[in-house]
């Protein structure tokens, strides 16, 4: 099965030229480039949160698998959602599904269901492939949507995958697709942000989990990130670093109302 884009046109340019014209508009070509075992990247529209996931993007050493993990914003499938084989598709490429990953990801979990519904419209990870093939055209993927998990659950979920990347040899990282606050004001998205962006620092999930919940803070992927963290953190992963923070604001000039966004590298 080959998925084809959904949000091309909308969230980013629909052709190839133009997507590439506009990609790099938000890459770093000088940026120094270091080791991830987990990265946390936005997914609003390009002229948004670009700036920051471009700058995630120019600063780690791309892998040979993505193993993509996103909110389910449909509501369609499972509530843990592996699109385990197939293609995915945008203007500028066409990404093969790293079936012996996800394989091993089946094996390895109990809560994740072969479920490609979930994904045929949900935007989260999409809009990571136009980044990820202005760098190469050679990576795979592992697409998973995540629309309702507890603690627990993450946790357990996190520990399977764990398994599932040792089990393969060759470089997996673990992405986490995740807006921040929305629709705050600029000074209250910030304020909310940082008890989050904290928390992901300290490679703490547990802590992220709660205080996500505990502050009532409206970021859509704290269930991937949550996930990530507590899976690098079996990987080995000690530290984080905040690349680039922002806020919808900062392009529209409007801090009334605005989305936050955090890339952040794990390793």
């Amino acid at each position: 099965m080959r998925r084809p884009p959904a949000v091309a046109g909308q969230f980013y340019h629909g052709t190839g030229p133009r997507l590439t014209e506009q990609v790099g508009q938000y890459v770093d070509k000088n940026a120094a480039k270091e080791d991830a075992i987990g990265i946390v990247v936005p997914h609003a529209g390009l002229v948004y949160s670009g700036p920051v996931a471009g700058a995630v993007y120019s600063s780690i050493n791309f892998p040979k698998t993505f193993l993509m993990l996103g909110p389910n914003h449909t509501g369609l499938g499972s509530p843990i959602s592996l699109m385990e084989e197939g293609e995915w598709e945008i203007p500028t490429g066409v990404f093969e599904i790293d079936r012996k990953l996800s394989g091993k990801i089946l094996l390895n979990t109990t809560s994740v269901k072969r479920d490609s519904q979930a994904h045929l419209f949900e935007h989260s990870l999409e809009v990571q492939l136009p980044f990820i093939s202005y760098f190469s055209h050679d990576i795979k993927i592992v697409p998973v949507a995540l629309l309702s998990a507890g603690i627990d659950a993450c946790l357990e979920l996190a520990e399977g995958l764990a398994r599932a990347i040792k089990s393969v040899d060759y470089p997996v990282v673990i992405l986490a697709s995740s807006d921040m606050s929305h629709y705050l004001p600029d000074k209250v998205a910030r304020q909310k942000d940082k008890k989050a962006i904290d928390r992901m620092l300290a490679v703490d999930p547990e802590g992220l989990y709660e205080t996500v919940r505990r502050e009532g803070i409206t970021m859509c992927g704290y269930l991937p990130a949550t996930v990530m963290l507590a899976a690098a953190r079996l990987l080995g992963a000690g530290s984080s670093r905040l690349v680039k923070y922002a806020t919808s604001g900062d392009v529209s000039g409007d801090y009334d109302s605005v989305v936050g966004y955090a890339g952040i590298i794990v390793r």
